[in-house]
């Protein structure tokens, strides 16, 4: 069989699933919200002051990358879920988050002076941080890899890191709610450092469980 018909009979098998993949990666999503929403209220829960610290730019600016990783993370497995699907323009999206982290950092060392550079960068959760995102998004990245098994990625590792990444997102944005390091500085160093652990759970659970 050429490669060409197999991926179009393993896109038909794909569509031909008890229910359409395009929503049940909605459906998914939807469960792994409600995981992850479980897991951070019966642990950490929001900060007591969140809600003056939502009238700030550093505080919101955090969901807004979280919430960023988390749509384009989801638009691109979406995709690579489905044998012969586009993903050129998913993947374009992925420097999004990235782009506003830096452009944030940036603007922070401007207005910041240096000698508290290093504060802030450090905070007074990171440990919490490196513990907490990978727990609240464990549960997601469970449900996001079943998915993929319920497609037929082509690239299962590949597939595997960026539902890692969009488990990240789902559990950062959570966590940013409890979070009292709101610095940029902070959010690009340990929120990046957590969520790559998810992304490499996420690429060896594509390498065992995903493949076909």
């Amino acid at each position: 069989m050429r490669t060409e018909d197999l991926i179009k009979a393993l896109d038909a098998d794909a569509r031909d699933k008890a229910m359409p993949l395009g929503r049940a990666w909605w459906l998914a999503v939807g469960v792994a919200v409600a995981i992850a929403a479980a897991v951070f209220f019966a642990t950490i829960g929001p900060r007591p002051d969140i809600m003056p610290a939502m009238h700030t730019m550093r505080f919101m600016s955090k969901f807004v990358f979280t919430l960023v990783l988390a749509a384009s993370a989801f638009a691109l497995i979406r995709a690579l879920s489905m044998p012969g699907a586009s993903t050129r323009r998913a993947m374009a999206w992925m420097v999004a988050a990235p782009a506003l982290v830096v452009l944030a950092v940036v603007l922070e060392l401007f207005v910041v002076p240096g000698a508290d550079w290093g504060t802030r960068l450090v905070g007074s959760n990171m440990m919490i941080c490196m513990s907490f995102i990978p727990l609240i998004g464990i549960g997601p990245l469970a449900i996001f890899l079943g998915m993929l098994r319920y497609g037929a990625p082509t690239r299962p590792v590949f597939a595997g890191a960026v539902a890692g990444l969009l488990a990240g997102g789902l559990a950062a944005t959570f966590y940013a709610a409890h979070c009292f390091d709101d610095s940029p500085l902070f959010v690009a160093t340990w929120y990046t450092i957590a969520i790559a652990f998810l992304t490499l759970l996420g690429a060896i659970g594509g390498r065992l469980f995903v493949r076909w």
